[in-house]
């Protein structure tokens, strides 16, 4: 039987690292539903099908999944990241499971009950970007606070 060389090293994010798996699930979700409509209209590349450009004003069901996963791509690395910078400076569990947690319903809702909505303008929207929004200055200004001793504050 042979022992490890070196130290053992302790678990350094284990809440964000949770935390990945449901939202980088949702981002799977949000990733297939694009290739679905993408091979069901034939339209390898663009945001709109043929017979939405022909129907007007009506949002596209491509643009929508196209706009709902880089909407969500453009929001959720940041969110991990104050996350695990608050995590790495000794932040509230409970603060960091309960944010986490309300991240990944506000996305759920922006999409959901906002995006795929009547209009693409259903009430998960505005909730999930406000929610969102509130996250990503919450969690920063967190992870400010924790390490406001270093600046001699």
């Amino acid at each position: 039987m042979s022992t490890p060389v070196g130290i053992t090293v302790p678990k350094m994010l284990p809440i964000t690292g949770t935390w990945t798996l449901p939202l980088t699930a949702y981002f799977f979700l949000l990733s297939a539903r694009v290739s679905q409509l993408r091979m069901d209209s034939k339209k390898s590349v663009g945001n709109k099908t043929s017979e939405a450009e022909a129907a007007g004003n009506k949002p596209d069901p491509l643009e929508v999944a196209i706009r709902s996963h880089a909407n969500y791509v453009e929001n959720v690395p940041m969110a991990l990241l104050a996350a695990a910078i608050v995590e790495l400076n000794g932040g509230n569990r409970k603060i960091l499971n309960g944010g986490l947690a309300a991240l990944l319903l506000f996305r759920i809702l922006h999409v959901e009950f906002g995006m795929r909505g009547v209009n693409a303008r259903g009430p998960g929207r505005v909730i999930g970007h406000a929610g969102t929004a509130g996250f990503l200055g919450g969690m920063s200004a967190y992870a400010a606070y924790l390490v406001k001793g270093y600046w001699g504050f």
